[in-house]
């Protein structure tokens, strides 16, 4: 009997992919007490320019608003961030970098930046260069050019369990 799907899991190698840049960066920043979900809001607020809302920063970072609260609160009692509502609304958060977190984004900067250049050796360049191509082309299509496939009018979930009867 042949496999029920041909494509390879790319969601999974994606994650694989991911774990694999990871492991070269986890422990700078470990070293330096921070939680990779930490450095992920520290480098969305960073780059994409300060300071940024909270959904804003779920939207980046690809963290849930229930874990981001916490995420955020941690922070904020480590002196890294700092929330305030927004003067005309009080409904929207902005979140900022305090000059703490920027003084360790300033100090972890040289160090992520050697590792960069280490996974560059050690996969090359030219490797690394088109991933990021490849990436940059998938991000940008997104879903527009995508079409999603028709589900039944009811879900299969006992397909399995019926299965196992017979």
């Amino acid at each position: 009997m042949g496999k029920p799907l041909k494509h390879r899991n790319l969601a999974l190698l994606l994650l694989q992919a991911r774990e694999c840049v990871m492991v070269n960066f986890r422990r700078i920043l470990n070293h330096h007490g921070l939680t990779e979900q930490q450095w992920r809001v520290m480098r969305a607020i960073s780059d994409n320019g300060e300071p940024m809302e909270q959904w804003q920063i779920c939207a980046t970072c690809h963290i849930l608003s229930p874990s981001l609260a916490g995420v955020l609160a941690r922070m904020e009692e480590m002196q890294l961030v700092d929330r305030n509502r927004v003067d005309t609304d009080q409904r929207r958060i902005l979140v900022a970098l305090t000059p703490g977190s920027r003084a360790l984004i300033r100090a972890i900067a040289p160090l992520v930046e050697q590792q960069y250049a280490n996974l560059e050796v050690g996969m090359g360049e030219d490797t690394v260069r088109n991933l990021y191509d490849a990436l940059d082309r998938f991000l940008a299509n997104r879903q527009s050019n995508i079409e999603l496939v028709t589900l039944s009018a009811t879900p299969r979930r006992d397909v399995a369990r019926k299965s196992k009867r017979k």
